[in-house]
């Protein structure tokens, strides 16, 4: 077999998730494991959990940790916080809230779903009404995805906390952030969230493979008293000094050392400059795409402006379009790899990464290539898309800082 030419330079990675991983937290990973007894393999896993705290904006919340994905800690909620014959609430988004909502059924409960209207984020008068509609309190939690990366829509958290009150229901308040987490603003505590899930491949700049749930009391309570069988997945044992019963196992340890080191960058930057940066990179992809769909082929699938994610934007594109093709030459011919939408959106979207370690010039770079991608597949832009781009930032810069 012929070697394929080495193509020079670092392949772009815009897809939501995983995200590019920077040189710190790859540096960190390569260190040789360390035996059980180290107390250092404590101080990194106390580390881990202090730093998501602060990211999470809680004091009043645990951190769970599981070798696992985001789908790994849907698991978990479930097992932990839905009894045998209860329910959970998802309102719709998407592809993601339906994803959580097929493996809750998978795991024997019920689900009561809200509509999802496309293009749209999560209507709050839904929950509210779900909720009252449950009058026997069979509902234990709202299940709430905070960005569907299928979609790039982000809903409204504190909308959808007034929700639940205005009900007067007890169900427990469960937050997905795998997404969102260090993108968009997220204060546990003053959401009165119960519980948060998410994972290490997105803001977190890290590679797949540590899922999370921050727990609080209520939320915790409510685990002791599920008697819904579970091992690896129960909270209770992993409230513990000891990280053998943190992990259920042995601890991921490499991947723990590069989330310390993750997370130590994202605080030494400053979670409001991480938050004003991600808000930076979207509106530059938010610029590009307003003179692309002058074309008449493209256009954001978020309908609503407020609700366009700091993590992730959907473009949809005319009926019949190879998005395959599109991503594939994009990928193999100029370096740049961005992501296809998902489920009931396959086919009729792409999706532009912005979150994690990323910054303009690498951005700008992806909006040239895409705008390229389009012109090579034929596919109507209007011109100047890259141009407006390149003229939001300046406008940015002369705004003042960040």
């Amino acid at each position: 077999m012929t070697t394929p030419p080495r193509i020079p330079g670092r392949r772009f990675l815009h897809s939501p998730g995983p995200t590019p991983v920077p040189d710190e937290v790859l540096h960190a990973m390569s260190r040789q494991p360390m035996d059980m007894g180290d107390p250092r393999v404590d101080a990194v896993i106390a580390a881990c959990e202090n730093g998501l705290k602060r990211l999470l904006q809680t004091e009043a919340a645990d951190v769970f940790f599981y070798a696992s994905n985001g789908h790994g800690v849907w698991e978990a909620v479930v097992q932990n916080l839905i009894p045998p014959g209860g329910a959970a609430l998802v309102p719709g988004t998407g592809h993601f809230s339906e994803s959580w909502a097929v493996q809750t059924e998978a795991l024997g409960r019920r689900v009561v779903r809200t509509p999802w209207h496309e293009g749209w984020p999560i209507d709050p008068a839904a929950v509210t009404q779900a909720l009252r509609d449950d009058r026997a309190h069979e509902i234990a939690a709202v299940f709430v995805v905070h960005t569907d990366t299928s979609s790039g829509i982000t809903s409204d958290l504190a909308a959808l906390r007034a929700a639940i009150d205005a009900a007067d229901h007890p169900a427990l308040f469960v937050v997905d952030v795998v997404a969102s987490l260090a993108a968009e603003p997220f204060d546990m505590d003053a959401l009165r969230a119960d519980a948060a899930v998410g994972a290490s491949q997105k803001g977190l700049m890290c590679p797949p493979g540590v899922g999370f749930v921050a727990v609080n009391a209520p939320a915790f309570e409510a685990a002791q008293r599920n008697p819904a069988p579970r091992y690896y997945w129960d909270f209770v044992p992993r409230k513990s000094g000891l990280s053998y019963r943190k992990f259920c196992g042995t601890p991921p340890q490499n991947l723990l050392a590069g989330l310390q080191a993750a997370l130590q960058l994202l605080h030494r930057e400053g979670l409001p400059n991480v938050l004003a940066r991600h808000r930076q990179l979207a509106g530059l992809v938010h610029a590009a795409v307003e003179g692309w769909r002058d074309g008449g082929a493209l256009d954001f699938f978020a309908r609503e402006p407020a609700s366009r994610s700091s993590a992730v934007t959907t473009v949809t594109v005319p009926p019949g379009t190879d998005v395959d093709a599109l991503r594939a030459v994009a990928r193999e011919d100029f370096q740049v790899a961005f992501a296809g939408a998902l489920g009931p959106l396959h086919g009729r979207g792409f999706r532009i990464g912005h979150l994690g370690d990323q910054n303009p010039a690498g951005l700008l770079g992806c909006l040239a290539v895409v705008e390229a991608a389009l012109c090579v597949q034929g596919i109507p832009v209007g011109a100047g898309g890259v141009q407006r781009a390149v003229l939001a930032l300046a406008q940015m810069e002369r705004s003042g800082p960040r």
